[in-house]
């Protein structure tokens, strides 16, 4: 696939008024529709959905990654370069508390990418994630 069109993903918010601000204030998403139960989202030209879901008990899972714990599920987009060292440098004025903090894997191989991992108010973890070669964003 050459050109992506863009996605829409649902997440389940027990929060609605913090994630709310978190989606709109921290990630600096535009706000579209919305109801007593959910919000739309502009997140880097994807839908994102918040919608109303009363707290589970479910722990966080991880898998082992790299020698670090990765959140699972997660969600999240594929940034330009640029645009990911502005993000996370933003994120990190904002007090973003990160469960993985932004760095490099594979530095000077196929797939050279930078990566974060931190979570919404509700626990959801988030992944951005750039490629300094976007043509290797699936390398092997």
């Amino acid at each position: 696939m050459q050109n992506c069109t863009p996605f829409h993903v649902a997440i389940p918010v027990h929060n609605l008024t913090a994630c709310r601000a978190f989606y709109r204030d921290v990630l600096g998403c535009e706000e579209g529709r919305s109801s007593d139960h959910w919000v739309d989202f502009n997140l880097f030209g994807h839908q994102v959905v918040i919608h109303y879901k009363p707290k589970s008990a479910e722990d966080l899972h991880t898998n082992a990654v790299d020698g670090k714990n990765v959140p699972v599920p997660h969600y999240g987009v594929v940034l330009p370069w640029d645009t990911f060292q502005t993000f996370s440098e933003e994120l990190k004025s904002k007090g973003v508390a990160f469960v993985i903090e932004p760095y490099i894997r594979f530095e000077g191989l196929p797939g050279e990418q930078a990566t974060m991992f931190f979570l919404d108010p509700a626990g959801n973890a988030l992944e951005f994630k750039a490629f300094k070669d976007i043509g290797q964003l699936f390398a092997k």
